[in-house]
């Protein structure tokens, strides 16, 4: 069994899935306050809700809640991992 490795951004995953950082992008400012707060290369990061509208999404990190903006979310590169029979 080998684990495929899937990339998207934090906005895109579907309630409850957890995921690592791989990147976060922006302008500076935005991406300081987003590493401020762990979000961290490496960092496990879990859906725990999204507001009906979409905006804001809650997410777990470092076992706290955060909350952020869609366009927040959307820089941020995460890799989902999957099982897969070989």
């Amino acid at each position: 069994m080998t684990a495929a490795k899937t990339q998207t951004t934090l906005h895109a995953l579907p309630l409850g899935t957890t995921a690592a950082v791989v990147q976060v992008r922006g302008n500076k400012m935005t991406r300081r306050r987003l590493l401020d707060m762990g979000l961290v290369t490496g960092e496990s990061v879990t859906i725990h809700r999204v507001a009906p509208m979409g905006d804001p999404i809650d997410v777990i990190v470092k076992g706290y809640h955060l909350s952020l903006r869609k366009h927040e979310a959307e820089q941020i590169t995460v890799e989902v991992r999957h099982a897969t029979e070989q």
